[in-house]
């Protein structure tokens, strides 16, 4: 007949007094395992991922001075800024030819095309070229 072994919960406390033991360094993995007599294999990696610093070490950390961190938020409003006044360029342009569309249609002339004459000239240059 086989032994079972007891299924052991540990409480939160213990676990981060091992884990901090561990990090520490006044502890190997193995010497725990033995002091404290913790069977489960993964157990111990379990509580260092779940409770201990490792779980900095699989992420970007940024360290960077003062004057970067500026210079960063100073380049985003830059770019900011900057999208801003296209989109105001943008709506320029497009109420523009909104309102040249609207000249063109109520004088019933090009615009485009006789752009250097005069309205005047305009007018008689088209009307010679209908007649």
């Amino acid at each position: 007949m086989s032994e079972t072994r007891p299924n052991n919960r540990y409480s939160l406390a213990f676990k981060q007094k091992v884990v901090s033991e561990i990090e520490s360094g006044k502890f190997s993995l193995s010497q725990v395992r033995r002091i404290y007599d913790i069977n489960g294999a993964q157990t111990l990696y379990k509580w260092l991922r779940k409770l201990g610093k490792g779980h900095l070490i699989e992420k970007i950390v940024r360290i960077e001075m003062k004057d970067e961190k500026d210079k960063l938020k100073e380049l985003q409003q830059k770019n900011q800024q900057l999208e801003s006044a296209l989109a105001q360029t943008q709506l320029k342009l497009l109420m523009s030819e909104a309102l040249l569309e609207s000249v063109e249609a109520h004088y019933n002339i090009d615009v485009k095309k006789t752009f250097g004459l005069t309205a005047s000239n305009a007018r008689t240059s088209k009307s010679r070229k209908k007649g």
